[in-house]
């Protein structure tokens, strides 16, 4: 009998299908950014983590949601810039305006209540979480540059959620 080697997805459909979905959110916020607003009923809640890479976040906020938070863009934001990989958009907290920016890549859950239209997405590894994985790293043995070895490439694969 026979090895049989399960197929490796070389396509790598998961990562396709995730990154079509956050389509739908930038075409939803792309509706929202135009200047009637979010039309009818609909109204959005957006999950991300603060500390995701490129998440840009006042520091008395991350101070308060130093993991992850959940925006309501319904009837009070402003100046949202949707773009291709990411969106910005400004809030109110406690009456002062505050800019958060994130890339999609960021978002853990999309929900509009008024259809019960939910999207969730794996959680990104965090800026802190990348960090800890390199320090627990061997250090690797790397030539100096003009050695007669190639320069040393590290693989980034073993940092990827699965």
């Amino acid at each position: 009998m026979a090895d049989e080697t399960p197929p490796v997805d070389e396509m790598l459909y998961e990562q396709l299908a995730q990154d079509a979905l956050r389509g739908v959110i930038r075409s939803a916020l792309e509706r929202a950014a135009l200047p009637a607003g979010i039309p009818g009923a609909h109204h959005f809640y957006v999950t991300f983590k603060t500390r995701a890479p490129g998440v840009s976040v006042p520091p008395d906020i991350m101070a308060k949601y130093p993991d992850e938070m959940t925006v309501v863009l319904q009837h009070q934001y402003w100046d949202l810039t949707v773009e291709a990989t990411r969106f910005s958009v400004m809030l109110k907290f406690g009456g002062m305006p505050k800019v958060l920016s994130m890339p999609y890549t960021a978002v853990t859950r999309f929900y509009d209540p008024s259809v019960q239209f939910l999207l969730q997405f794996e959680a990104p590894a965090t800026i802190e979480e990348i960090a800890v994985e390199i320090a627990a790293m061997p250090p690797a043995e790397v030539e100096p540059l003009g050695g007669d070895d190639a320069p040393k490439v590290v693989s980034l694969d073993q940092f990827r959620k699965k």
